[in-house]
């Protein structure tokens, strides 16, 4: 086991970038302060290789059923569909911003929509425990300003918290 072979059944890297492969060279400074014949020949192989084909990256259909789950495909469905139509109209960049921040607007209005939603019919009083509890503070007068005479009048304690209760039908 020797020369630097890797023995076949040794685990795999989960963290791809875990090792810098561009070397001490990555700096320009290290750079500048020299570099040997086959340091130069080695990072001109890989500022080579740092170039894409004209064909890459490449859409595998076969890779993105593997990762991604039939729930998450199903629910991804409706706005694939209209990115893959827009994609020859306007093109495969924009198609792909559309359909991402269209999702994330979707989903954000569904979200208002549940909070107004329980704001208006599931609103907190006395027959239910849950629900939200939404409370308006009185403007605040001193005695001389107008509006002091028609202040509420808070005489009893259950007059602070009775959460709809004393106008309840029942």
């Amino acid at each position: 086991m020797g020369g630097g072979a890797i023995p076949k059944n040794a685990p795999q890297n989960i963290y791809p970038n875990a090792f810098p492969i561009a070397g001490r060279m990555v700096s320009e400074r290290e750079r500048l302060v020299g570099m040997t014949d086959a340091e130069r020949a080695w990072r001109a192989q890989w500022l080579k290789d740092q170039h894409l084909s004209p064909n890459e990256p490449r859409f595998v259909p076969e890779l993105q059923n593997e990762l991604l789950n039939p729930i998450r495909r199903m629910y991804r469905w409706p706005l694939d569909t209209i990115c893959k139509a827009l994609i020859p109209a306007i093109g495969q960049q924009r198609a792909q911003s559309l359909r991402y921040y269209s999702g994330k607007f979707l989903l954000g209005y569904a979200l208002i929509l549940g909070v107004v939603y329980n704001l208006k019919y599931n609103s907190n009083d006395w027959t239910r425990k849950g629900g939200f509890n939404v409370t308006h503070s009185d403007k605040a007068v001193l005695k001389g300003e107008p509006g002091y005479e028609n202040r509420p009048t808070r005489s009893t304690p259950w007059d602070y918290n009775n959460r709809n209760f004393k106008n309840s039908p029942i």
